[in-house]
C-alpha cells in the first residue's frame, strides 16, 4: 500500500478530488498556503493499494497541468532605503507536487 501526498493548486484540486472520487479512490484534502507566491494550495492525501498506484497517479498528472501566471515582485525603489513597488513577473504554476510513501499498516476505524 501506498500513501500519497500531492500539493496541488486551488484552482485544480476541486476537479481533481472530483476526478479521483469518480475512479474509486478517497482523498483527505487539506487547505495549505505556499510558502514561494503565498497562495493557496490544496494538499490531498490518498491511501491506495500496490496496483491502483499508477492509476491514481495517472489522474494527477492529467488534471494537475503547468501553466504560466504573472505575479507581483517588489523591487527596490533607486536611490531609496526601505521603499519597494511591485512590478510583474511571470512564474510557472500549478502542476502537483507528489509525495509517496510505504505504507507498512492501515487501520479504519
Amino acid at each position: 500500500m501506498k500513501l500519497i501526498i500531492a500539493i496541488v493548486q486551488d484552482e485544480d484540486a476541486a476537479r481533481l478530488v472530483s476526478n479521483l472520487m469518480n475512479e474509486g479512490y478517497s482523498v483527505t484534502k487539506l487547505a495549505t498556503t505556499g510558502g514561494f507566491l503565498r497562495a493557496g494550495n490544496t494538499t490531498l492525501l490518498l491511501g491506495v493499494d500496490d496496483e491502483k498506484f499508477a492509476g491514481a497517479m495517472a489522474v494527477i498528472e492529467k488534471v494537475c497541468k503547468s501553466r504560466k501566471q504573472i505575479a507581483t515582485s517588489p523591487s527596490p525603489v533607486a536611490g531609496t532605503s526601505g521603499v519597494y513597488v511591485p512590478y510583474p513577473i511571470e512564474v510557472m504554476v500549478g502542476g502537483a507536487t507528489v509525495f509517496v510513501m510505504n505504507v507498512e499498516q492501515f487501520v479504519k476505524l
